[in-house]
């Protein structure tokens, strides 16, 4: 089950005695439009979600980092889209990272359903707020929306 346009891809953590290393972004793995512009990360503690939301012209390139287990929630919003309407659910597992790319107007969310805080980056292709910060967020948020259609099921 696949929504088009969205790139799924799970990564290799290399583990030895110090610890581990999980390369999660590579230019030469991802398309030139969905080269990173910045960087951030976040924390989501157990049982908190965030999103459902969507962009104009904004991919996302999220990584889960395997602290904790994550539900991602995929809606497809483009009408001219072979996969309008449809909605995939995703589980990024502990210990199991996971790369998720998805494009402008595929709403998206995501829940911490483990037990421990689990840490997301995200290596978005448009600055947040434009260059200086200057601009309007491009971002359709529906977290506050009520009745809407783009419902997080546990």
């Amino acid at each position: 089950m696949e929504i088009n346009g969205v790139i799924v891809k799970e990564l290799e953590k290399f583990d030895d005695m110090r610890g581990w290393l999980l390369e999660y972004y590579r230019q030469d793995e991802v398309k030139k439009e969905n080269y990173a512009v910045m960087s951030y990360i976040s924390l989501t503690k157990p049982g908190m979600a965030r999103g459902p939301h969507e962009h104009k012209e904004q991919s996302d390139y999220f990584c889960f980092l395997g602290t904790s287990v994550f539900k991602i929630y995929l809606w497809d919003n483009r009408i001219n889209s072979p996969t309008y309407r449809k909605k995939v659910t995703l589980t990024a597992e502990k210990d199991k990272p996971l790369v998720v790319i998805i494009p402008p107007h595929v709403v998206h969310a995501y829940k911490n359903a483990g037990k421990d805080a689990g840490l997301a980056i995200n290596c978005p292709n448009r600055l947040f707020r434009g260059m200086g910060k200057n601009q309007a967020v491009d971002e359709i948020r529906y977290e506050d929306v009520r009745d809407c259609p783009f419902v997080l099921d546990d």
